[in-house]
Parts: C-alpha cells; sequence; structure tokens
C-alpha cells in the first residue's frame, strides 16, 4: 500500500483518485477550490465533474496543499494544464527530494513551449517527475471500463514501481522512457481532435475524420521526432490511440467544442457551453510556435490556429487543406 496525494479533484483527478483507493492505496485529495472539497466531503461524489462515481468515506478531501503532499509516497498532479506551473510553484515548500510527482494532464506552455513535465521540473528540481497518458476518459475509468495507459519516467525503477501502483483489472499500464513523446503527442492530439468536432459541426462524415486523425498524427509524428521523441511512441497508446479516442468520443471535451465552433459559436461560446478546460485551444498556438522553431510543416495545426483566433471560417479552412498542392504520402516511400 502507498501513501496517495491527488492534486486536482476534477474529473480525472476524481476518478484516478477512486480507482488508486480500490488498489488498496492510501488516499488524500487536494482542491484548490473550497466549494470543491466540501461536495466531495459533504457528498462523496463529484456531482458536476463525474457524477455517478461514488468516492469510499475513508478517502481524505482537503484544501490544505500541505496535507495533501505530506507524508506521501507520490503525487499526482491533476490540474489543468494551465495551472500546473502555478501549482508546482504552490508544492516547492513541502516537496521531499526525490519524491515521485506524477502529471497527469496535457498540454504546452504558450509562452515558454515546454512540456507540463519540463516545467515542473524547472520549479521542483528535487521532484522526480513522471507521466501518465493515454486514451482514457475520466467517465468511464470511474465505471472500471477496461482501459491501457502508458507511465513514462526517467528511470526504469520508477516506472515499474508506478506501473504496479495503478494497474488493475480494469487499468492496464505499459511502460515507457520517451516522456518527451509521450507528452507531445498527448498536448497536439487535443488541436486535431477539434478540427475533428469542428468537421462533425460542419456535417462531414467518416472520411473526413479518418483523414484528420490519420494526417493529424502524420504531422504529430513528423515535430515530435524533430524534437526528440521517439516515433514509435506515435504509433502507440500515447499517440495514435490517444488521438482515436479524443477525435471520435463524446466524453472529449476537446470535440465537443470543435463541433460547436463548426456549427457557428465563437471559440469563447463553444468553451463556455461545454464548462470544462479545453486544453487543445491552449497547445494550439503553442504547436505552431513549435512548427516555426523546428521548421515543420503542419497544415491543419495552422488552419485550427486561424479558425481559433483570426475568425477564420471554418469551411474555407478545409477547402485550403484539400486544395493543398499533391505530395508523397509519405516521404520515406520513393519509386
Amino acid at each position: 500500500m502507498a501513501r496517495v496525494g491527488i492534486l486536482g479533484a476534477g474529473s480525472w483527478g476524481t476518478a484516478l483518485s477512486m480507482m488508486l483507493f480500490q488498489n488498496g492505496h492510501d488516499v488524500t485529495v487536494w482542491s484548490i477550490d473550497n466549494n470543491e472539497v466540501e461536495m466531495l466531503q459533504k457528498e462523496r461524489e463529484h456531482k458536476t465533474k463525474l457524477p455517478g462515481v461514488k468516492l469510499a468515506e475513508e478517502m481524505i478531501f482537503t484544501n490544505n496543499l500541505e496535507e495533501g503532499m505530506k507524508d506521501k509516497d507520490f503525487l499526482v498532479l491533476a490540474v489543468p494544464s494551465i495551472f500546473t506551473r502555478s501549482t508546482a510553484k504552490s508544492m516547492k515548500p513541502y516537496i521531499k527530494p526525490g519524491q515521485i510527482v506524477v502529471n497527469v494532464a496535457k498540454g504546452i506552455e504558450e509562452d515558454t513551449l515546454m512540456t507540463l513535465s519540463e516545467q515542473i521540473e524547472e520549479e521542483l528540481p528535487e521532484a522526480d517527475v513522471a507521466v501518465l497518458s493515454g486514451p482514457s476518459h475520466a467517465e468511464e475509468v470511474g465505471r472500471r471500463l477496461p482501459t491501457t495507459c502508458v507511465v513514462g519516467a526517467k528511470s526504469r525503477e520508477t516506472a515499474i514501481y508506478l506501473q504496479d501502483a495503478f494497474k488493475n483489472d480494469f487499468f492496464r499500464v505499459y511502460i515507457s522512457p520517451d516522456i518527451l513523446g509521450i507528452e507531445i503527442g498527448g498536448a497536439l492530439k487535443n488541436v486535431i481532435a477539434l478540427a475533428a468536432g469542428i468537421a462533425d459541426g460542419l456535417g462531414y462524415g467518416d472520411n473526413t475524420k479518418a483523414a484528420l486523425i490519420t494526417r493529424g498524427i502524420a504531422e504529430i509524428t513528423r515535430l515530435g521526432v524533430k524534437m526528440g521523441g521517439k516515433a514509435e511512441s506515435f504509433s502507440g497508446l500515447t499517440g495514435i490511440g490517444d488521438l482515436i479516442v479524443t477525435c471520435a468520443s463524446m466524453h472529449s471535451r476537446n470535440r465537443r467544442a470543435g463541433i460547436l465552433i463548426g456549427q457557428g459559436k465563437t471559440m469563447k461560446e463553444a468553451m463556455d457551453e461545454v464548462q470544462m478546460v479545453v486544453e487543445g485551444v491552449y497547445s494550439a498556438k503553442a504547436g505552431l510556435a513549435l512548427a516555426k522553431k523546428y521548421n515543420e510543416s503542419m497544415p491543419i495545426i495552422e488552419q485550427i490556429n486561424q479558425v481559433l483566433f483570426e475568425d477564420k471560417n471554418p469551411a474555407d479552412a478545409v477547402r485550403e487543406l484539400m486544395h493543398r498542392d499533391g505530395r508523397l504520402e509519405n516521404s520515406e516511400l520513393l519509386w
């Protein structure tokens, strides 16, 4: 049994907290939102983010960050990506040397173009930072539906420790040393999922979505490999696997926001209606900036930025993608 601190009580943090408790661990959940903590303490259920998933009486919910971190064997950082750095800063007084911090959010910092684990390491250099990622909607994990994820860590020892802590009858965990590849895939798939949602909102079909998924992972892979990630990660669970589920499922807030944009709503109207953090909106600019930095062509992500931030008509963006110059599907395949 491990003593685990879950920092962040959104849908994913809540689902993981209950799963880890059911795995036999001692679980404390921290949230910065006092009203959220009071609801969880009283109702033993996250009524808005994860309704229907009952939380054990033995689980502790607190708004005191020190209590959430004290004497914990490992910490799970489950706040939205835009709050990763600020939360890591707040954790600084309570972190122990070598303490494992598992980031489970997905995103890239717009100003610095740093991944989330890089931000955490910058703020908490004494921590052993790992990541957990893959096709894993909280709503399905909360219902104990079969799910597979990947733990990325710097050492095999840490990866195996976390693999053992998280795995159970319905949650299978693989391990990988490619933290960068895992994080780039997880962040940029949200941008492609926005595009898939927009296509749905425009009334396009399965052919369109298959094209977006396939060409989207091609864009992500080219960039990720140039940055130092491994191609194998992008063909695995944290690449194509996560992209498929985020583009296809109505659990996906990115797809739902995209559908609304395709139907004519503005980015802000779509985000307000979804009522959850739409990570792809925050990763879109960072993805485009990384494409420019590494001199990589990413036409889908370029068009999504124009739709989101330049009020481009989504149908016009699709037409531009369709009328790009002809080219090889794969530059490695030659006559």
